[in-house]
């Protein structure tokens, strides 16, 4: 998951905390580092800056969606709409998540890798999020698999046997 910090600004010589809430309110528009895997390869941590604004109306499928959860804040894709809410995961997890409309407090613009900016609207991002959502279930078979495998060594006592084989 995307867990990101929030910065300080100094106000009137005191220093106050500012919310990703406080900040899209005021500009219309946040921009900050990632931090986390869960949208990896797309988004690589405390590499690339992304660029969050104000939803316009409801999310739509694929969007990548800003929310707060439990006090942290979440960037992850939306995969399902529903009525009142979303189903959601990050590109590099296995599992959604219910979100509700009033959770989510912005939406991708675009994000920045090695100086070159990235909207949401250009053909090779849409390509990628078409293929990455497409490749999902293979994605999802491997993960499954191999967390089965592992567990099933751990517990047969040849975990780390294997791991030397592999050179680990």
């Amino acid at each position: 998951m995307f867990k990101v910090s929030i910065r300080k600004e100094k106000n009137n010589m005191t220093d106050t905390l500012k919310t990703f809430e406080d900040i899209l309110a005021r500009d219309g528009k946040l921009v900050y580092k990632t931090r986390g895997v869960s949208m990896e390869p797309m988004l690589r941590q405390n590499r690339d800056l992304v660029v969050i604004e104000v939803p316009k109306g409801r999310l739509k499928r694929f969007d990548v969606a800003l929310y707060k959860r439990k006090g942290s804040y979440v960037l992850h894709r939306v995969i399902h709409v529903r009525e009142r809410d979303y189903l959601i995961r990050g590109d590099n997890t296995y599992y959604f998540e219910e979100v509700p409309d009033e959770a989510v407090i912005g939406v991708l613009a675009g994000f920045q890798r090695k100086g070159k900016y990235y909207d949401i609207t250009n053909k090779n991002y849409q390509r990628y999020v078409h293929f990455w959502n497409a490749v999902y279930p293979l994605r999802a078979l491997r993960f499954h698999t191999r967390r089965s495998m592992i567990r099933t060594a751990r517990k047969w006592g040849i975990l780390p046997i294997l791991k030397k084989i592999a050179g680990r």
